[in-house]
This record gives structure tokens, sequence and C-alpha cells, in this order.
């Protein structure tokens, strides 16, 4: 069962039908609306009034608080939990200035706790294999090499950060020791001081700073204790747009280069690509990386150079949260490889794994479509069957867990939609004679679910509620819809959660003009109709 993501604290923006920054004008116009919709003196029926008073009672809560500038900013950090836990303006707090500094301060402290009781380990454990020394049998370890660091944030502005590693090669072997202080000097700059010892044993400083809102520039100089010797580093990052960025990297020392880089990363894609200068050497590398899927990933790199060439493909999956599994092959001057990656949080095992030396045409061929046919049965026959199973059985336990809470959503949905029959009938019949919007068809909820399911939409157990009366009802005079982006559907008067854990999208089609359109979009998207992408 995946967990849902989106921004908290948006249910009454939703209620009102108002976008999270909507003005004080705003808010008042839509309470006037839903208030002359749902007051319960229009009805006469009993149950009808006891519906009215129920939705206008939570139409009236949230104008109250989303009206009242102290309130709507303690919601907006707290949420409800926020106002109802002795956070609302008392006596010691008269004046909206005091509140606002007294909400700062217990935020920042909340970020200050969370950041304190926070350690961020980190560590790679690579175990260097070869096929062709066991086939000699001089067993099947090359090497092996370990990095391990912890970080903490100290204090609001100190960081400490303690590492090492430790490398074997053969009969050869060494290690080091590093400790990374680092200081926030202000909110453009800082600066780290850095102590090594062991194989590279030096004393650094490294001072950081932002230029502009796009360019930061960071300089560092250490110094050798065996050698005595200086190195400067100088290196300058721009943010070409809001997914790329650029950077320029100068070394000055025993290693002297110069490199220029570039980085791009979207949803679904990242890639990066540098291009790297020594005294006597050179190397381009990039690599691309596409996401298929919540949980699967492709990868593609490739080098070249004065002592490099080398081409690797391969691709990932996700266990769960913290945990993805990757499969590389590479082949290049160093030979075939064959790459297993263990990622968990901050730790990883990587295991590369030599195959050859010799690059032999069938034997390369082979040593690449081989893992790859054996990956796709796999997935085919047993790993993709064994998750569909577990991920049913997440989902009927889900389902049975809340199965009351569903129904008595589902009664209130219905009880709110029929309140808005008439209106809605009204409007859709209005833009029919116009020709304007009218909405045929909209499903919110588990739409996979729906597919594979043969139960009605009205049923409690389908993960799918019916909305097309409220989003009729929703259609202006114009004849337009706008469902604000960052607030989740589910809260929207005549919506309700069917499937809650579960992802949801929102499912419309629509005539406009004589045409036939339709659209769906994600629970926490914005929709706008009609427009004319989404003609049929």
């Amino acid at each position: 069962m995946m967990e849902e993501e989106g921004p908290p604290n948006r249910e009454l923006y939703a209620l009102l039908h108002i976008s999270p920054e909507a003005s004080d004008e705003e808010i008042r116009k839509a309470y006037r609306q839903w208030a002359q919709v749902y007051h319960p003196d229009k009805y006469q029926a009993p149950h009808m009034k006891e519906t009215a008073t129920e939705n206008f009672q939570r139409i009236c809560q949230a104008y109250e608080i989303l009206s009242d500038e102290n309130k709507r900013k303690i919601y907006d950090i707290y949420g409800m939990e926020g106002l109802t836990s002795g956070l609302e303006l008392g006596t010691k707090l008269n004046k909206a200035e005091e509140l606002k500094e007294e909400l700062e301060r217990l935020r920042k402290m909340k970020e200050q706790e969370k950041v304190a009781a926070h350690f961020r380990p980190s560590g790679t454990i690579l175990a260097n294999m070869s096929l062709p020394h066991f086939l000699h049998g001089h067993g099947i370890m090359r090497g092996m090499a370990m990095t391990s660091s912890v970080q903490s944030q100290i204090s609001k502005h100190n960081t400490l950060s303690i590492g090492g590693n430790l490398a074997v090669n053969g009969n050869a072997g060494g290690g080091a020791a590093t400790v990374v202080f680092g200081h926030q000097m202000s909110s453009v700059s800082s600066i780290e001081f850095i102590g090594s010892a062991g194989l590279r044993s030096l004393i650094g400083v490294q001072t950081t700073r932002n230029l502009s809102s796009h360019l930061t520039a960071t300089s560092g100089l250490s110094l050798s204790l065996k050698d005595g010797s200086l190195n400067l580093t100088n290196s300058w990052t721009r943010q070409l747009s809001e997914t790329a960025s650029g950077n320029i990297h100068l070394s000055l020392g025993s290693e002297s280069s110069v490199s220029v880089g570039w980085r791009k990363k979207q949803e679904k894609l990242s890639a990066a690509g540098e291009l790297k200068c020594g005294i006597d050497s050179f190397e381009v590398s990039a690599h691309y990386n596409h996401r298929f899927s919540s949980k699967s990933h492709g990868r593609i790199s490739g080098k070249i150079g004065s002592t490099a060439l080398e081409i690797e493909i391969g691709g990932g999956r996700k266990l769960s949260q913290f945990s993805t599994v990757r499969m590389l092959y590479s082949i290049g001057i160093q030979g075939i490889f064959w790459k297993f990656e263990l990622h968990r949080g901050g730790q990883k095992l990587i295991i590369p794994v030599l195959l050859s030396r010799h690059l032999d045409p069938v034997f390369a061929t082979g040593a690449f479509l081989i893992p790859t046919s054996v990956y796709f049965v796999l997935k085919r026959f047993i790993l993709k069957p064994y998750y569909l199973k577990r991920e049913k059985k997440k989902a009927l336990e889900n389902m049975e867990k809340t199965s009351a809470q569903v129904r008595e959503a589902r009664a209130s949905a219905d009880k709110a939609q029929k309140l808005l029959q008439n209106v809605a009938t009204r409007k859709q019949n209005r833009q029919q004679e116009i020709g304007g919007l009218v909405i045929s068809n909209a499903l919110y909820g588990n739409l996979k679910a729906l597919k594979k399911s043969d139960a009605p939409v009205e049923s409690n157990d389908s993960q799918v509620i019916d909305v097309k009366l409220p989003l009729n009802f929703l259609v202006s005079d114009s004849g337009e819809l706008k469902l604000h982006k960052g607030v989740k559907k589910s809260g929207i008067m005549g919506f309700c959660d069917p499937c809650p854990g579960e992802p949801k999208q929102l499912y419309v089609e629509y005539t406009y003009g004589g045409g036939r359109y339709e659209v769906t979009v994600d629970d926490y998207d914005e929709l706008q109709i009609p427009q004319e992408e989404h003609r049929i």
C-alpha cells in the first residue's frame, strides 16, 4: 500500500473551495455562497435540516478560523491540532505581532529539536570480486574498502562530522580518520574546518557563500602534513534554471586540475556531465537516470579519457521506503563487470564483479543478455505476482480496518450531495442550454482498483466515489471549473475519502461547445476546465 503524500493542513480550504493563498475577501465570498446553500432555515424536512445544520456548522468553523489572521496562521503551521492544544490567542498574547513571534519561536524550537535529535550516519562498503582470480585458485576477493561517517547538529549554527575509511587491496592497505567542524556564519555563508590523519594527513579550511540567489562560491585551502604541500580549490555553482545547474571547479597544488560540469534534475529524469582536465590527463563523463515508475528506474553512464574508456548500463528497484537495489553492467578498458548495489538509508553496499579482462564480443554480449533475460523472467513470473499479491493483501487489510470510517464518510458525502442537488441540476441545465460546461461523469478515488473490480461505485466496498453532482455545482456561471493545487480533493463538499491510505485520482468526462473531453489528475494537482488538450 502506498502512503499518501501532500501538503498538510488544507482541509478547510477544500471545504470552502478556495486556494490556500486566498485573500480575506475571497474567504468571505466563499463563506457567503456556502452558507446560503447549507443554512438550516432553507429546509423543512427534519432529516434534511439535520444534514444542513451539520454542514453549516462545518462551514462556519472553517470561516471562523480562516477569517482570523492569527488562527489561520496557527492552522497553516500546526493544523487543527494546534488550535485545540493551547496555541489559541490567550491573555499573554493580546496582539497579532506577539502571536506571530510566539508561533515563530515555537516553529524554530520544533525544528531545532528535530535537527538536534537527528544524527545522519552514512557509510559505504565496497567489495571487489574477480571471477578470473577465482578460476585460477586465488580466491574471489580482490580487495575491500569501507567508509563511514556520522554528522550531528551540535547547536543551531554548528555541525560536527566524524568519519573514517579503510582500504585493503591484496597485501597492501591503509586508512584515514577525518573530522569536519562546520559553522553557519550567516544565512548566506558558512565555514568548515577539516582535519585528517592517516594515509592523507592534512588540515584545511573551506568557506561557502551565496553570492546571489542563483550563484554559490566555495573556496578551500589545505596543508599536507606529510610533505608540506598546499592545495587551493575554488568552485562556482550557478542555477541555470529551475531544474538545471552548472559548475566550475579549479584545483591548484600537487594534483592541479580544472573541471566544468552540468546537472539537470526533473521529476522523472536526471542527467549530468563533466569535463575534467589535469596537467597530463583529461576525462569526460556523463550519466542519465530515468524513473519509469515510483519503484523502478534505469541508468546509463559513460566515461572517456586518457586513462578511462567505459560504458555502464543497468537499473534498480525500490524495495521499501528506505531500501533500493541496483544491478549494472559495464564494459571498458578495465574489463567486463557486473555491479550489484544495495542502498538503505545512508548506507551502501557495492559489489563489483570482474567477469573478464578480455573484451571478447561473444562473452560481452552474453554477460549482458543472460542476467537481463533472467531478471525479466523472474519479474514476470515470480516477483510481479508476489508483489501484486502482497499489495492486494495489504489493501484488503486496510479496507477492513477503515470500513466503518469509509461508510460514515460516504453517508456524509451522500447527504451533502442531496443538499447540492437542486442547485447543481439548475446549473447543469443552464450550461446545456448555452452549450457550456457540463460534467457528464466524474469519479474520485483509486481508479486502478475500479478497473479491476466489479463492485458498483455506490457500494461501500468500492474504492471510488461518484462526484459528478458536486463538480456540476462548482461550475461557475461563466462555464469554468477550477480545483486548486495543493488541496486534497476529499475535503470538497460532496466528496469523501473512499480509500484511506491509497493514492487517489480524479477522472472527469465533460462536454463543452458540442465537444467531448476527458481528463485525469492526481489528488493534489490543479484541475482547470475546459481545455482544448482534453478533447477526445
